[in-house]
């Protein structure tokens, strides 16, 4: 199951909005074949491990290794659970059960109606984590939340004066490129996106291209910046209020900027209707990238689910130097977003701190075989 896993794991960036599954057949100690699913629209894990010659009874007396249950429904795919049903492994281990409505314990009960003895929750909070993201969407129709900053030492993102480029390593950049790469979307606050003028590209490109969100609520965003003169190659979305000026707002679609107005009544409201938009998108994940005020109002609202720290071997100091999350913040200890699963990897000069939230328990009481 380990090896399933890691295979899984293989198909991150390529296969959302679906989950990532991984596959490994064994009989008499020897691996028979292997598979994962490799991307979306394409064959799921079971069926690149079947090959080409999937005939009756192929695995007989062997045990299947699967992170996810099979599914059970015609979608782009036929049914995996009557594949399986048809090569006949005579036991098949699965990790966790699909939370999509159409399956969610189906391809398990079909399984075992064919006779095929079925267990479920083989290493379960491994195989949670990685299908959390597509958990969330299914659940919630609002996209896995990534937080990303650098940060130095003693906490800060930037000098008094603002200036904050570099204080990563190229090594921790090179990164933050990769994971661009692989997200549904990008957001960053006005701020932000008017003092950096970034271009919330992956550099080289990776298999996703991301949509590059501006959370601005009066259009601030000049027509020369760097997101708005690439709107028309890469996509861009402004996310605004009703305060922004219908000038500002025809000037940034005519550079290919899209642009949508929200009324809701508050800042906190308007986000939260950003992250519902995102979910009909069927964005999976989402990174954000600062600035600080948007990252605190995310935190205060308990919508981050994975926090990515890059911390440099510096001391900038400074009352006034600007620090990575704001909002109003906990005010006891107990009421702070507790994050769980915490990596932490050197990375250049850097330290790389990667934390997540747990996974819920009543999915991992899915998991147990009753």
């Amino acid at each position: 199951m380990r090896r399933a896993v890691e295979l899984a794991q293989l198909g991150q960036g390529h296969v959302e909005p679906n989950p990532m599954v991984g596959c490994v057949v064994v009989r008499e100690d020897r691996v028979l074949a292997e598979g994962y699913h490799r991307r979306y629209g394409g064959p799921h894990a079971e069926v690149v491990a079947a090959g080409d010659q999937p005939f009756a009874g192929k695995w007989s007396g062997a045990t299947l290794y699967l992170t996810l249950e099979p599914c059970s429904h015609w979608g782009k795919t036929p049914p995996c659970s009557e594949l399986l049903v048809r090569l006949a492994p005579s036991r098949v281990v699965i990790a966790c059960r699909d939370p999509f409505p159409l399956v969610d314990g189906r391809g398990i009960d079909r399984l075992r109606q064919a006779g095929i003895a079925t267990e479920v929750g083989c290493l379960a909070e491994a195989a949670e984590q990685l299908i959390a993201p597509f958990r969330k969407l299914q659940s919630q129709r609002r996209p896995w939340v990534i937080a990303k900053w650098a940060m130095s030492l003693d906490g800060k993102i930037a000098t008094h004066s603002g200036d904050s480029q570099w204080i990563s390593s190229a090594e921790s950049r090179q990164h933050v490129h990769q994971l661009r790469g692989r997200v549904d979307a990008i957001l960053v606050g006005s701020q932000t996106a008017l003092a950096d003028d970034p271009l919330l590209t992956a550099r080289p490109p990776g298999p996703r291209t991301p949509l590059r969100v501006v959370i601005d609520s009066r259009a601030s965003l000049p027509t020369s910046s760097r997101l708005a003169t690439t709107a028309a190659e890469y996509p861009t979305l402004l996310w605004t209020s009703p305060a922004a000026p219908d000038d500002a707002l025809e000037q940034l679609r005519s550079c290919g900027v899209e642009t949508l107005v929200c009324s809701a009544n508050s800042p906190q409201e308007r986000l939260l209707a950003l992250l519902d938009e995102l979910g009909r998108r069927r964005c999976t994940n989402l990174l954000v990238e600062g600035g600080g005020q948007l990252l605190g109002s995310l935190r205060d609202l308990d919508q981050i689910d994975e926090a990515q720290v890059f911390i440099a071997p510096l001391l900038i100091g400074g009352q006034q130097a600007l620090s990575p999350m704001l909002g109003s913040g906990a005010d006891r200890l107990s009421a702070a977003c507790h994050l769980s699963h915490c990596q932490w990897l050197p990375i250049g000069s850097d330290l790389l701190g990667i934390a997540r939230r747990s996974v819920p328990p009543d999915a991992l009481s899915l998991c147990a075989d009753h």
